[in-house]
């Protein structure tokens, strides 16, 4: 079986969500089989002040990916029709400024150091 920490990393996002950060990052194994990780990174801090990571990750084989966006976009519309009121709606629909890939996550062949997850 192959060592996780020996698979090619060929794609990665950042997204900051407050005390959050989700890592979306594609990867491909030895016999160049494409699968996506989804980690969410909370940190936490300890007794002692410093800081630790939780760290949670999901693996999705390319296998999957259409019934995952499917039922991810199903619960979206979900919560978007029988659970929010028109207000919340209308909030998360509001424009945001444009994501720059450039700045905040985007493509990135290999991640900086200073990135926790």
């Amino acid at each position: 079986m192959e060592d996780r920490h020996d698979q090619e990393e060929i794609y990665s996002q950042r997204i900051k969500a407050g005390k959050r950060t989700y890592f979306f990052d594609v990867k491909a194994t030895r016999g160049q089989d494409y699968y996506l990780t989804i980690t969410e990174s909370k940190r936490r801090m300890r007794d002692d002040d410093t800081f630790s990571y939780e760290k949670h990750k999901i693996f999705l084989y390319k296998e999957d990916f259409l019934k995952f966006v499917d039922a991810l976009q199903d619960a979206v519309d979900f919560v978007r029709e029988e659970l929010l009121t028109p207000e919340e709606v209308a909030e998360l629909d509001r424009p945001r400024p444009a994501y720059d890939e450039g700045r905040e996550g985007g493509y990135s062949p290999s991640r900086p150091a200073d990135d926790t997850y």
